[in-house]
């Protein structure tokens, strides 16, 4: 997210919410009461499937907005939940509608964010499309930078929709060309 957008959320009024790793943020069929600026920790949006699995459909870090879309939602969509313990600035959704409404410059910098996070859906979707693991963990490293730290690799097969053993077999591959 740009320092801009960051920065005019930060001066809208607030108040900071703290959740412990696990800890559900909200769920699905919830109404829409805040939107969450990230301040500390990662929050991930989760749709689970009808088969148990789960999809991450947002890993949201210091500096994100949690689920930015529901701010044009009566109720959530998804999950969220705490992956670390994680700090957000809470702003009240209708606060948020009003203040877009009432600053260019506010709405400017919402608007190239949600304009960026088209285009890191749409890459979600195309790495979702990908037929092998080879092909899709490659796709999301090329996005990322590479791999995080083993204790994060989870997350990445959850992101990709693959098993986690179907990831770290491919990994250990890798480590072994």
């Amino acid at each position: 997210m740009s320092s801009d957008l960051a920065g005019l959320l930060e001066r809208l009024p607030g108040r900071e919410l703290a959740f412990a790793a696990g800890a559900p943020v909200f769920h699905i069929g919830d109404a829409v009461r805040f939107v969450h600026f990230v301040r500390k920790g990662t929050i991930h949006l989760i749709r689970h499937q009808d088969d148990g699995s789960s999809l991450i459909l947002q890993r949201a870090t210091s500096g994100a907005i949690l689920a930015e879309a529901s701010v044009y939602s009566e109720r959530y969509h998804c999950d969220a939940r705490a992956e670390t313990d994680a700090i957000t600035w809470a702003i009240v959704r209708r606060n948020l509608l009003h203040a877009l409404s009432e600053s260019p410059d506010l709405e400017k910098a919402w608007t190239h964010h949600l304009a960026h996070e088209i285009q890191r859906a749409r890459l979600h979707a195309e790495i979702l499309s990908i037929k092998t693991v080879a092909a899709r963990l490659t796709a999301w490293c090329a996005w990322h930078g590479g791999l995080p730290a083993k204790g994060q690799w989870a997350n990445i097969a959850n992101e990709i929709g693959v098993s986690p053993e179907a990831l770290y077999r491919e990994i250990a591959r890798r480590r072994r060309v």
